[in-house]
């Protein structure tokens, strides 16, 4: 069970092929991931990429949505189609026996995907229904209301989902050019897992890649975090406050430090129970049943968050504690007790997070699309053991810029 990168050149493109081989099942993954198409490709209307994404899970046009599924269901085929916020990906999952098959759907999904009025009118009106449900989802809408802050005036504010007005503007005419734009050969990475030959593979998808139009490939762009410190009510009947903060957080993806960043952020308040905002909010002050700080670092954006619902009356407590901890946390550092307890969890689950075949293939994709070489997570973890206090207790000092936190607050009052 080996990651290899192998490349495939089709037509004057290098297409990277990540291969994560396993036999332990007759089961095969395959995505097809295409860069800098998610959500942050939303530069017209927000959602559209999901909202494209839905079309993709229609079916083909020939066959439509319901006869497509069951021609998938009775091989028991899976493919669909999803987005991040920096990439669109069509996966196929299928036994090792039904592969060719598998490949057959597939690429009739690239070539005629349903692009049909009906099909556009069924992804609004789910969408718009999945839209009025969220209105109600407080912690949904702090998250937006909190991303809106960090990133006001720019494509990463924008709900991925996107709101009521952007997917009632959306029409047959922007998916069609939103698929032309981002399916395309230039901007794409496959992943592949499982109990299969990569270069029998090769030969098969080589002709579907052939097929797709060239496109052209553009790299992601890094979105600032907003320095200003800002603060956004919103009102509605709740029963809790719901407290959503932020803050830029300097640091790349294949930053050297970036280990002792994530070490630092799992004593903050990554790790639960234990965690500085777990053990100061809930055990001590019983503000909140439970409160979190994540390390948020992709190509396109590097900070923190976090959140925690706390008692009506006690919001403004529940906020000034968070600021303390983090004040606290930037200017003293942490304990000896505190790094060793970290070590023990992060090496101790890493079995964990590898145990499936699609946890590796996801690790290793990871690797290569951060632009590190593969093997990148356990030379990480190989820091981590080796990280001392003084180290890590420098490198947090020397991150104030996590002070300059904003928050989004969804309160009755």
């Amino acid at each position: 069970m080996a990651a290899t990168v192998e490349e495939l050149n089709i037509k004057d493109i290098n297409v990277p092929i990540v291969f994560e081989e396993d036999k332990r099942l007759p089961l095969v993954t395959m995505q097809f991931i295409f860069q800098n198409s998610g959500s942050i490709a939303d530069t017209t209307k927000a959602g559209l990429a999901k909202f494209s994404a839905k079309i993709m899970n229609e079916g083909t046009k020939e066959l439509g949505s319901s006869a497509f599924a069951e021609k998938l269901e009775s091989r028991a085929i899976h493919i669909s189609a999803s987005t991040g916020k920096e990439t669109f990906v069509i996966e196929l999952g299928c036994l090792k026996e039904e592969l060719d098959e598998g490949l057959k759907y597939f690429e009739l999904l690239l070539k005629d995907p349903n692009l049909t009025q009906e099909a556009v009118k069924k992804v609004k009106t789910t969408t718009l229904g999945n839209l009025a449900r969220k209105e109600n989802d407080f912690d949904y809408v702090a998250s937006n209301e909190l991303k809106a802050l960090l990133f006001e005036g720019s494509v990463l504010a924008n709900p991925s989902s996107g709101t009521v007005e952007s997917v009632k503007s959306i029409d047959l005419n922007d998916v069609q050019d939103f698929l032309d734009k981002n399916l395309v050969r230039s901007k794409l990475i496959v992943a592949v897992g499982g109990d299969v030959d990569i270069k029998e593979l090769k030969d098969k998808i080589s002709k579907i890649i052939a097929s797709m139009p060239k496109g052209e490939a553009s790299s992601v762009k890094k979105y600032e975090v907003s320095k200003e410190v800002k603060e956004k009510i919103v009102k509605k009947e709740t029963q809790q406050a719901y407290i959503y903060f932020g803050s830029p957080y300097d640091i790349s993806v294949n930053s050297e430090d970036y280990y002792k960043a994530r070490v630092a952020t799992f004593i903050l308040g990554a790790g639960g129970f234990g965690s500085r905002l777990m053990e100061e909010i809930r055990v001590k002050k019983g503000l909140a049943y439970s409160a979190y700080a994540r390390l948020q670092v992709s190509k396109s954006s590097s900070y923190m968050s976090g959140y925690l619902q706390t008692k009506l009356e006690s919001l403004e407590d529940a906020k000034a504690t968070v600021k303390k901890i983090v004040a606290d946390f930037v200017k003293e550092g942490v304990t000896e007790e505190e790094l060793e307890q970290t070590k023990k969890f992060l090496l101790g689950s890493e079995p964990l997070r590898v145990e499936t075949m699609s946890q590796r293939l996801h690790r290793t994709f990871m690797e290569f699309y951060n632009g590190q070489e593969l093997g990148n997570s356990l030379k990480e973890l190989e820091k981590i053991e080796k990280l001392k206090l003084d180290d890590l207790n420098e490198f947090i000092k020397s991150h104030k810029e996590i002070l300059d936190m904003s928050f989004a607050i969804v309160t009755k009052r």
